[in-house]
């Protein structure tokens, strides 16, 4: 009885059916796991907040002029007690609030984000440009764009959620080249 190498090689005919991940491997993995690993994934999060009725949860991330990178939107994600609306705008402008310092997705890198970022309860004043709006049941949500959208350098991304008298959270992840 022969013994079979374990693994496979161009030579034997299994090659052409099949690859053994082991010696190549064939992974795949979304961008943000490189950006990950070279310090250049940043989050901001609301945190559970309650939001008084006909307000919304605001959250604003600005990239400066020239700024010399993007933003790339990696996800939005969240949840709500009660049914609400998510409008994702481009501009606009928040108020009042407070202005996290964004969060490096690399535990323990001192690499800070260009960006700024502002939460807030109201509305969105200015003129914004509403790019997508999404009803939203009670409960998580989790809206994957992988990068899809940029934010260059002197423009920012609205988030709102509401309106009404409700308890939520929102968080925004995106990398920067």
């Amino acid at each position: 009885m022969t013994n079979n190498a374990v693994f496979n090689n161009e030579n034997n005919p299994l090659y052409m059916l099949i690859n053994n991940p082991y010696s190549t491997s064939a992974s795949i993995a979304p961008p943000e796991t490189n950006a990950s690993s070279n310090g250049r994934l940043f989050m901001v999060t609301t945190a559970s907040a309650a939001i008084a009725g006909g307000s919304n949860q605001l959250v604003q991330i600005t990239n400066p002029n020239l700024s010399g990178r993007s933003l790339y939107i990696s996800r939005i994600s969240g949840g709500t007690t009660s049914a609400a609306t998510l409008i994702l705008y481009s501009g606009g402008t928040v108020t009042g609030g407070t202005t996290p310092t964004p969060f490096n997705c690399q535990f323990g890198n001192a690499t800070t984000s260009i960006a700024t970022a502002r939460t807030s309860s109201g509305t969105v004043g200015g003129t914004p440009t509403q790019f997508m709006s999404l009803p939203m049941a009670t409960g998580m949500f989790n809206l994957d764009f992988t990068g899809g959208i940029i934010v260059p350098p002197n423009r920012s991304i609205t988030l709102s959620l509401g309106p009404g008298a409700i308890t939520a959270a929102t968080n925004i992840t995106w990398w920067e080249v």
